[in-house]
């Protein structure tokens, strides 16, 4: 289990599950800097315009504005054509229509038609203009991009009569769709209002007299508003470099306004309230005659005419509802929000949530556009911003799925080319077919197949094992009980262990003792276990791992007794993620040690005692003056029980020297050999062999006399196979021989030395007797095994001697070498580790000379 404080982060290194390097963050800079491109080009550069253009003209489709109802427009339609002859009328048609006008007291007559050239009844028509206040169009040209316009007005005498004049030019979009219009059009020299801008003017400065006024009407704060975006407007336009542009807000209600026929308003069929007071938009809409124009809302209109746009121009100044076009810069700024929370997102959101990040942030964008539009009047189109999201997304998760998937490949391909440790089932040979992806997915699918081998693997290793296994997570909760731990539990009538904690589980067991390498601790363990349980059962008490993992002793309801120990489970960091628990019934084990005891005993005793009390009976016998048993029967008697209490002695020290417990302290080698050589000096006495003993230096070692010694061994057992090995040396040499004792430090060069290896003591105990052939060295430290039995029949022992030495040197970290030959002698050296006289902290003595 990992750990819970870990398990959620932020940090995409934690989400991938390695440290993320300088390839991810290179790419997400890349793909960041790919975002900011694309929106740079749609806000700044405009390539996004014709989509610009279609959001636009939805959104304005969803919402459907009311008309303004000063508002009336005058239409030269079919029936006025049909009534009034062909195109173009005669002035004094217009004249006798502005006199009929004048009548109904208009606030003004916004004339849509172009008088440019000069005719008889101009003095008529002008004085017809004269009488309301009627505004005039005048037409824009241009030879071509940069050139100077050409101003075409009205004939003078209209000129001088119109309450104003302005332009009529409309905005063409790239797709042929009119959406905007320019207040201020023209040059350096001359800038012209648009027609509309100087009616506006008028209507805001009270100069027109409408019915009710424009500015006491309900809304009065509205119409306040309106004015100032229209002198905002205004000012704007009257820079140089400025033309005052802003988008019209057509909507469904483009045509609503209040239409009349020019030829029924001519002939007085139309009540003059129609008109008093009201904005009256003459043009023309008869068929083939009138300039038709394709706007947002041409979809369910149609084509509007040019009046109609016009009085959707006037409107909107009017109602302050002319929508302004934000400028790039802003534009750039704010598309760049959506785009910085993606990528932001992009490092602490999966693939899906980021997907649903990116549909929201476009969501938002499109809603905050049309909140924008319909609330603040301006257009900040969401085209960029969407633009951005929509191209980062799919290439992120592109290049992540492609980190992905080298990722995987490279994972799963190790892991195929490791050798199968488990047992397998012959599989027949198959190729992956498909696609690349598809490849992965068998990858993926062998790969999930050898985990789930793998977990097979360890149940049914658990289930095989005879003893009782607990495993269990960090908090000490068990996970897993094998087989032989359920029926553990059944035996003794608890409940099963899953999901309980470990000191509950094991709380039952009684605590017998601790078990330590170090026999001196070993009280000392079992002190501090006994004080301290049952809390020692739970494994998340760091300050008992050590002695768990040691072992304890216990004892369950059933008076069995077991070895219980803990185990740490880690993961490939090294971290803990659990503990296991094995108990071994050891109850066997106490009663071979019991039997063995008994054994031990009936040797040491119940054998000896007999052989002791034959022997001093002999004794008493040869002490009398006249003896009942002759000379010859008393050595046998006492030669045969000498024997049998020799092997006894023999069998009962190897037995102490295998299994017992060793008291280990400093002790001089040195003092050893000489204890050794004195017990021995009388056999070797009586064969006239000399002992001699000496201590030196070898293999790079300093001479250091006695000094360099020491050695921890129990002292005992250590001087018995001394004595064994002299005893030997004695036994198989001839009379009048020397038997050399040599005592020397063995310091590791070389290799030895490279790897760490410590100093020994080499102890060499060397004979001139009779030898051992080649091929029977190799049993010489077998139970039993005798040497010479046939050439040498007097020399009796049980072949247990050379074993004893064999299990005390090899039990103190030491080793035996044998070096012999028949006729040349037997050279038996033992190597044992010097003291740390720094671990011991036992001062070294000198050697007592022999």
């Amino acid at each position: 289990m990992s750990n819970p404080s870990t398990r959620l982060s932020l940090d995409p290194r934690a989400r991938l599950g390695r440290r993320a390097g300088r390839r991810f963050l290179i790419e997400w800079v890349a793909i960041g800097c790919l975002g900011v491109i694309v929106i740079l080009l749609g806000s700044l550069g405009r390539m996004s315009a014709s989509v610009d253009h279609l959001v636009y003209d939805h959104l304005l489709g969803w919402r459907a504005q009311p008309v303004l109802p000063d508002i009336v427009v005058l239409e030269i339609d079919n029936e006025s054509i049909a009534q009034l002859g062909r195109w173009p009328w005669p002035r004094s048609v217009h004249a006798s229509l502005l006199e009929q006008l004048a009548k109904a007291k208009p606030a003004a007559v916004v004339y849509d038609v172009l008088f440019t050239e000069p005719n008889a009844d101009d003095a008529g028509l002008a004085h017809a203009i004269a009488l309301s206040p009627t505004y005039l169009p005048v037409l824009l040209t241009s030879a071509g991009r940069g050139a100077r316009h050409a101003v075409v007005e009205p004939v003078a005498p209209l000129a001088h009569a119109a309450a104003g004049l302005g332009h009529i030019n409309l905005e063409v979009d790239s797709d042929g769709i009119v959406r905007s219009v320019a207040q201020f059009e023209g040059d350096a020299d001359a800038r012209w209002p648009q027609l509309m801008v100087t009616v506006a003017r008028a209507a805001q400065r009270g100069v027109l007299a409408l019915n009710p006024p424009l500015t006491s009407r309900a809304g009065a704060a509205s119409g306040d508003s309106a004015a100032a975006r229209n002198d905002a407007g205004n000012e704007a336009g009257n820079d140089a470099e400025s033309d005052g542009r802003f988008l019209i807000p057509f909507s469904r209600n483009a045509q609503s306004y209040t239409k009349l026929s020019f030829a029924s308003v001519l002939a007085g069929e139309v009540p003059l309230e129609k008109l008093r007071g009201r904005i009256v938009v003459i043009g023309v809409t008869a068929s083939g005659l009138y300039d038709r124009f394709a706007t947002p809302v041409s979809g369910e209109l149609g084509p509007l005419p040019g009046v109609y746009i016009h009085a959707n121009v006037l409107d909107t100044l009017l109602t302050g509802r002319q929508v302004l076009p934000a400028a790039r810069g802003l534009l750039f700024a704010v598309s760049m929000v959506p785009l910085a929370a993606l990528l932001a997102g992009f490092l602490v959101l999966s693939p899906r949530r980021s997907l649903l990040l990116t549909g929201a942030l476009c969501a938002i964008a499109m809603a905050g556009s049309a909140l924008l539009l319909y609330g603040a009047r301006l257009w900040l189109s969401p085209v960029p911003a969407i633009l951005g999201v929509v191209v980062v997304y799919p290439i992120w998760n592109w290049r992540r799925l492609e980190m992905t998937m080298a990722y995987l490949r490279k994972e799963l391909q190790r892991l195929a080319n490791e050798p199968h440790l488990l047992p397998q089932t012959p599989q027949r040979r198959r190729e992956f077919g498909g696609d690349v992806l598809e490849q992965h997915m068998a990858l993926m699918a062998q790969a999930a197949q050898r985990v789930q081998d793998m977990k097979r693997f360890v149940w049914d290793s658990l289930n095989s094992v005879p003893e009782p296994i607990l495993v269990s997570d960090v908090r000490g909760v068990v996970l897993i009980a094998n087989h032989a731990a359920k029926a553990h539990f059944t035996r003794l009538g608890a409940p099963m262990p899953e999901g309980r904690p470990m000191q509950a589980v094991l709380g039952g067991l009684t605590l017998v003792k601790a078990i330590d390498s170090g026999a001196a601790s070993d009280a000392d363990n079992t002190l501090f276990a006994r004080a301290h349980w049952p809390a020692l059962l739970d494994p998340t008490r760091r300050e008992f791992a050590a002695l768990m993992a040691q072992g304890v002793e216990v004892r369950d309801a059933n008076e069995r007794d077991h070895l219980l120990r803990y185990a740490n489970c880690t993961n490939a960091q090294g971290e803990t993620t659990g503990w296991i628990a094995g108990l071994v019934d050891v109850s066997a084990l106490h009663a071979a040690e019991r039997q063995r005891e008994d054994a031990l005993r009936l040797l040491s005793h119940d054998m000896r005692s007999p052989q002791a009390s034959i022997l001093a009976l002999v004794e008493m016998e040869r002490a009398r003056d006249t003896p009942a048993l002759a000379h010859g029967v008393l050595e046998r008697i006492e030669r045969y029980a000498q024997r049998a209490l020799t092997l006894a002695d023999d069998f009962v020290q190897l037995a102490r020297a295998e299994s017992q417990t060793y008291l280990l302290e400093p002790v001089n080698l040195a003092e050893l050999m000489i204890d050794a050589s004195d017990e021995v000096w009388p056999q070797a006495h009586a064969k006239r062999i000399a002992l001699d003993t000496a201590t030196d230096s070898r293999d790079g070692g300093d001479d250091e006399g006695g000094d360099g010694h020491w050695i921890c061994a129990d002292r005992s057992l250590m001087t018995r196979a001394l004595v064994n090995i002299l005893n030997n040396a004695v036994k198989y040499s001839p009379p009048d021989t020397r038997i050399a004792c040599e005592l020397s430090l063995v310091t590791p060069i070389g290799a030895a030395a490279a790897r760490g290896a410590a100093r020994r003591i080499a102890c060499t105990i060397r004979d001139e007797g009779y030898g051992i052939p080649q091929e029977q060295q190799a049993d010489l430290f077998e139970r039993f095994r005798r040497f010479h039995e046939t050439e040498r029949p007097e020399v009796g022992g049980a072949g247990l001697g050379m074993a004893f030495v064999k299990t005390v040197v090899t039990r103190h970290g030491g080793e035996v070498e044998v070096v012999s030959a028949p006729g040349r002698g037997t050279a038996v050296t033992i190597y044992l580790p010097v003291l740390d006289e720094e671990a011991s902290g036992q001062p070294a003595s000198p050697l007592h000379d022999a």
